[in-house]
């Protein structure tokens, strides 16, 4: 590559890495002294200790170098954000001034999401580095020293963006002067910032903002109760993480009372945690508007001893195959089940929309107890192909949605993860330029990307009946969408012979591909069950 266009700044950044690099590389290996300051630690201990134990050597000098390691990652993350202002500069100098906010904010999009494809990493993540590097380059310029000269970590780097941000000009460099400049008036005592685990130094840097802040907290406080929001991130397992931004004595006080309702239902015959009765207990209220539902079947809120805001005190963490008893969830989303797995026949995962991989008794469960708002889709044993969605949806553009959602999963936009109920189809080839309503044009894009489609030179590629488009940004690079990772199912080994296939209603010839489009429901009656 190039460096010549690059900024002096870019160039200088680039030559730090090299030279660390470098160094780094010409250590012959571990038990040799290298260059740097592990060099001179290793040196000192060859002098002082000639018959040093060389396990130990072998140890300080493993030190050393990741010591050298650590440096060398701050100077590249330096180099990273200088080369990523320098592309937010360039990229906003090639586009025409925007005539308007929605188109400024249009270009943004366009500028965010090519980082984002090209370090494949979310939007998100993209953003907030353009921001920093933003930050790093332009208001704070001993933070940026102090990264490339390998003194603090990206992750201190980090913190002091968050922590300056909203501050004056004045105040943001009193802040970083305070932890990196020694000559400051009033500089912070003890460790130096890079010596502080990053935890540590965001509460200092956190205690000095509030104190320092030309804005009272009172003020401050009212304007970030708007931001408040719950997150939801799955996880492995069937599990999942949900988070909740609040005022922190709203925060406070719901800790307060799960924690007091789960310690009023300890006792000898409870054999759940105190943590597992707070899930169970902040998942019975969210669920049940706090009175219904006890933990055990059939019981009311109430009812017996040792309940508390719903909640039985039930002796074991599970209750009917339910963590905790907590009542069944009722939400639009589509539950793909293997035929065999949903009869009990195998331990195969299903596929819970906008989640993934899911137990096979949690997915009987939902089936169960959510009929009426989760749309179940079979697939088929032989190939794993879906063989029915829904029960009762046969119109021709319901059923395309949906197997949308099930081709696809989420928004086809590389590194979006927006559930595909929150999407809307829409044609790749548009129906005024002659496009099909067939499902290789059509695609799901949740209504960020669906903008960034129709206002910038961001545009889909083509797709098919098994995957989603692709994505071609204004710099002419393709990025591929995901796809979803289907598999054949796995088979019981009872039921594998040519006898035993009939009992079950199951198709006799395992080996044979069947269309996985959702074909032959035009011909069905509602009410008639796909198959039979």
């Amino acid at each position: 590559m190039d460096s010549r266009a690059w900024s002096a700044e870019s160039r200088e950044a680039l030559e730090a890495v090299a030279a660390s690099a470098a160094a780094f590389v010409a250590c012959p290996g571990a038990g040799v002294a290298c260059p740097g300051a592990g060099a001179e630690s290793a040196d000192l201990r060859a002098d002082s200790l000639p018959d040093a134990d060389p396990l130990r050597t072998l140890a300080d000098d493993c030190l050393d170098g990741l010591a050298d390691v650590a440096r060398l990652e701050a100077r590249t993350a330096a180099l990273k954000a200088r080369l990523t202002a320098d592309y937010g500069q360039a990229t906003r100098s090639l586009v025409t001034p925007a005539a308007s906010p929605q188109e400024r904010t249009a270009q943004e999009m366009s500028m965010v999401a090519e980082v984002a494809c090209v370090l494949t990493v979310s939007e998100r993540t993209a953003g907030a580095l353009l921001s920093e590097s933003l930050a790093l380059t332009t208001a704070l310029p001993l933070t940026l020293t102090a990264l490339q000269a390998g003194t603090i970590s990206w992750q201190h780097a980090r913190i002091i963006v968050d922590e300056t941000a909203g501050l004056d000009p004045a105040g943001a460099a009193a802040l970083e002067a305070h932890f990196l400049d020694p000559d400051a008036p009033n500089p912070a005592r003890g460790c130096q910032a890079g010596d502080l685990v990053p935890s540590r130094f965001r509460a200092k840097a956190r205690a000095w903002r509030e104190r320092h802040h030309p804005v009272s907290i009172e003020k401050r406080h009212t304007k970030s109760t708007e931001d408040r929001r719950v997150d939801y991130v799955p996880d492995r397992d069937g599990m999942a993480w949900l988070s909740a931004y609040l005022p922190a004595d709203t925060a406070a006080g719901i800790w307060e009372r799960t924690t007091a309702a789960a310690r009023a239902l300890q006792g000898p015959a409870e054999a759940r945690t105190l943590a597992q009765l707070r899930a169970d207990i902040t998942a019975t209220w969210l669920l049940t508007s706090h009175t219904t539902g006890t933990g055990a079947p059939g019981g009311s809120a109430g009812a017996g001893a040792g309940t508390t805001g719903g909640i039985a005190g039930a002796g074991t963490g599970m209750v009917g195959g339910v963590a905790g008893g907590v009542p069944s969830p009722r939400a639009q989303v589509l539950i793909t089940v293997p035929v065999l797995s949903l009869l009990g026949a195998t331990d195969e995962p299903a596929t819970l929309d906008g989640y993934g991989p899911i137990p096979p008794s949690m997915a009987r469960r939902l089936i169960t107890d959510g009929a009426d708002s989760f749309y179940r889709v079979l697939t088929d044993p032989r190939d794993g192909a879906p063989l029915e969605i829904g029960r009762t949806s046969y119109r021709v553009t319901k059923a395309q949605r949906q197997w949308l959602r099930l081709r696809d999963g989420r928004c086809p936009f590389p590194g979006c993860s927006n559930h595909s109920l929150d999407n809307e189809a829409d044609h790749l080839l548009a129906w005024a330029d002659g496009g099909t309503t067939g499902i290789t044009n059509l695609g799901q894009p949740c209504p960020r990307h669906h903008r960034l489609k129709h206002s910038t030179a961001w545009k889909p590629t083509g797709a098919s009946k098994d995957h989603p488009p692709g994505w071609t940004s204004p710099s002419s690079r393709h990025y591929p969408s995901e796809h979803q990772d289907w598999e054949p199912p796995e088979w019981p080994h009872d039921i594998l012979t040519k006898d035993t296939l009939p009992d079950h209603g199951l198709p006799a010839d395992p080996g044979h591909q069947a269309d996985p489009a959702p074909t032959g429901h035009a011909g069905q009656e509602p009410g008639q069950e796909p198959g039979r």
